[in-house]
């Protein structure tokens, strides 16, 4: 079986075919259309995966934002905007004419990542921290994704009741401190109009402003996983995104939530499989949806 598996980012798309085997091949990106209208992504969509479909039995399509039965909207905007109710399953099933499953990208990653722990582990988190700041709740051995598609979107938990604005409408949520758009948004003088990569570069070379940024970003990570480990008192925090990934990220994080009383200590793990995870995930899901489930 071959699955069409499409990821959808607030700065790129991409899709890639997939074997029962989690074989990834022909892997295709393109940047997120700039406009950030319904009829650009439709159009950035269909010309992604044309030259895939006619290799595939169905699609899995992961994306920022919420879902619900097929319909995606966007829970910040400034990550992808110019989308409410974006009927997302019937477009897609219309460009490929295959049957498919569509979920949050950080969901899908969630569940990529749990099966690659294997082992006895049945309850596991995972934050990505990136444009934005998304996750995935694994309770018992099953995603959580809810009745309105919200399980997991840990970004928008507050972090700063006096903090900045996010885009969801909040105040102080931890994706307008942690993501990478916000240690950009937050940068000044010498640093303002970098990007985060910059910045943590500059961190890397000794930059006062950008070790304070990162430092930041890692403070409300940190807390984050202290309140998630009170909340599902799961066995394994998964760390993954641009940032999250970024080298001495995690161990940062690590370094400050060991300031914590030991109860709200979490065993903190890198993600495995990087920016493929919301395609192996969804493809995962592709999968136990057409009952050859892959463990």
């Amino acid at each position: 079986m071959s699955i069409l598996a499409i990821d959808i980012g607030g700065t790129k798309l991409a899709a890639a075919l997939v074997d029962d085997k989690l074989n990834i091949s022909a892997r295709r990106e393109i940047p997120t259309p700039g406009s950030r209208t319904p009829e650009a992504l439709e159009e950035a969509l269909s010309g992604l995966v044309q030259p895939l479909k006619g290799y595939a039995d169905c699609f899995a399509a992961a994306s920022t934002g919420i879902i619900r039965h097929g319909v995606l909207t966007a829970l910040n905007p400034s990550n992808l905007g110019g989308l409410e109710q974006f009927p997302l399953f019937r477009i897609l099933n219309e460009i490929t004419g295959l049957p498919g499953v569509t979920l949050n990208d950080a969901q899908a990653a969630a569940w990529a990542e749990y099966n690659a722990l294997r082992g006895n582990i049945r309850d596991m988190v995972f934050i990505t921290v990136s444009t934005g700041v998304g996750g995935g709740i694994i309770s018992n051995g099953r995603l959580l994704t809810g009745p309105g598609g919200l399980a997991g979107h840990l970004g928008h938990l507050i972090a700063d009741p006096q903090g900045p604005q996010c885009g969801c409408g909040r105040k102080g949520c931890v994706e307008a401190i942690a993501s990478g758009r916000a240690i950009a948004s937050a940068a000044r003088y010498e640093l303002e109009g970098l990007t985060a990569k910059a910045i943590f570069a500059h961190a890397s070379a000794g930059n006062a402003q950008a070790r304070v940024l990162i430092q930041r970003s890692a403070s409300a990570i940190a807390a984050l996983i202290a309140d998630i480990k009170m909340i599902t008192d799961c066995q394994e925090i998964v760390i993954g995104g641009s940032v999250g990934l970024a080298p001495g990220y995690i161990d940062l994080v690590s370094d400050i939530l060991n300031q914590q009383p030991d109860i709200y200590n979490a065993s903190i793990s890198p993600a495995r499989y990087n920016h493929n995870a919301g395609i192996i995930g969804s493809a995962l899901l592709a999968l136990k949806m057409m009952k050859k489930e892959v463990l």
